[in-house]
């Protein structure tokens, strides 16, 4: 009993001792640099244009991140670094080394960095003249609210010389390969009818089979090649667009993404948005913007096309 008291008092000498002794300082600074948990932004910047103005710096990974903060930002205020990961297509720990990348302690800095800016832009969006919903909805009015945001997002960050140099290289281009993978093949499929009906031919490459590689075969300095993407880019888009840059061909991107891979290829880019509450992206802006690339055309020389989109409507 004796020792054992003995034991307990030098344990409580001890535990004093530590409580009133200052930290020491880290020797590991050298190695590890100190995070203070606040970015180093510029005052006054936002975080998505800080992820801009930095993206080059970032690892493959690390900009799938990047991408979708700066394209999602009223999605990725409110989501844990998994479910960010995993809508990013990558992994929890690229985003919390993404986070550190960019200065901050950890990916909560991040996000409450995300949520600033994200009240910012409600704030501006309420006093030009409030928001369409209240954010007690259904699903139903999440969903045509989220579609609602999307054509106006696409429509604040699309410009007129974008959108026209888009529309000439469609009316003037002797030849026209449209690239779309997956769910993008649908939307191909849809700007090539409704080019068809204005009597301009566009062909379809929506897999690697022997037909398309063939029609990616024919790419020359005569062709539009346009890409449609949504997410991480499909490897075929990409090497459709690294084939057309190599044979001087012309290139139209068409992305959800401001800071696309694909868009880096191409000539002109144009961008939709595609937030959506669900468990799938939004297409309703990029439905809406290849009607307006068709309606765009149209407009060039209405009375070239009046007869025949005539005749096609009694049909």
């Amino acid at each position: 009993m004796e020792g054992k008291g003995g034991w307990e008092a030098n344990l409580s000498a001890v535990s004093k001792t530590a409580t009133k002794s200052p930290p020491a300082p880290s020797t590991s600074t050298a190695t590890s640099p100190r995070r203070t948990g606040h970015p180093k932004r510029p005052n006054g910047k936002t975080l998505s244009a800080f992820i801009t103005e930095r993206f080059d710096e970032f690892s493959r990974s690390q900009k799938e991140v990047a991408r979708y903060i700066v394209d999602h930002l009223d999605e990725a205020a409110f989501l844990t670094a998994e479910e960010l990961a995993r809508r990013a297509s990558t992994s929890s720990s690229t985003v919390v080394r993404f986070s550190q990348a960019l200065g901050f302690e950890g990916y909560p800095e991040l996000q409450q960095a995300a949520i600033e800016e994200y009240r910012t832009t409600i704030a501006t969006s309420s006093a030009n003249g409030g928001a369409l919903f209240s954010f007690d909805h259904s699903e139903l009015e999440g969903s045509l609210s989220a579609d609602y945001s999307n054509l106006e997002e696409t429509a604040r960050k699309l410009t007129s010389d974008q959108v026209n140099a888009s529309v000439a290289a469609l009316a003037e281009a002797q030849r026209i390969v449209i690239v779309g993978v997956d769910q993008m093949a649908f939307f191909a499929s849809y700007l090539r009818h409704t080019l068809s009906l204005l009597d301009i031919r566009a062909e379809i490459v929506a897999s690697t089979g022997g037909e398309s590689l063939q029609r990616l075969g024919r790419i020359d300095e005569d062709t539009l090649v346009i890409a449609l993407s949504a997410g991480r880019a499909h490897p075929l888009l990409m090497r459709a667009m690294k084939l057309a840059v190599h044979r001087r061909a012309h290139t139209l991107a068409i992305s959800d993404a401001t800071l696309s891979e694909v868009g880096e290829h191409a000539e002109l880019t144009l961008y939709y948005s595609s937030n959506s509450p669900s468990f799938a992206r939004s297409n309703t802006a990029l439905m809406a913007l290849v009607q307006a690339l068709a309606h765009g055309v149209y407009a060039r020389d209405e009375a070239a096309h009046r007869d025949r989109i005539r005749a096609f409507k009694l049909k």
